[in-house]
């Protein structure tokens, strides 16, 4: 992928930090590998340490783009994970095998922060 596509993810995964309510906005590439975007300014990650939150991103894109059960259930539009601390959502881009991954303050509305995503990531090719 181009330099230039990687800018447009940061420039959307900018969008999604201007969100109040979000910690963390990436993009992940098929190998767990953070491409674009990241934590908010000023914000320390709850996961401080780096190979934990390596192996965490390769989790996370191996689960997202599995299509194992598509053809039964349809394919994934979101996954999501709610915890004590933070919201865990990751969205599949299926053509490029990317996963937007974002971390959110507990008190999101999932539902909400998915239409959000569509807002702001529909029209990327």
């Amino acid at each position: 992928m181009s330099e230039t596509n990687y800018e447009i993810y940061d420039n959307k995964c900018q969008k999604m930090l201007d969100e109040d309510e979000i910690r963390f906005a990436g993009i992940i590439n098929e190998d767990g590998k953070l491409v674009s975007g990241g934590f908010k300014k000023d914000i320390t990650p709850l996961e401080n340490d780096e190979a934990k939150l390596k192996s965490f991103m390769e989790f996370v894109s191996k689960v997202t783009i599995r299509k194992e059960y598509d053809e039964s259930l349809g394919p994934i539009n979101y996954l999501a994970a709610r915890r004590d601390k933070a919201v865990l959502v990751s969205f599949p881009f299926p053509v490029s095998k990317f996963v937007l991954l974002i971390s959110a303050n507990p008190s999101v509305d999932i539902e909400q922060l998915a239409k959000k995503v569509v807002d702001i990531f529909s029209g990327i090719k």
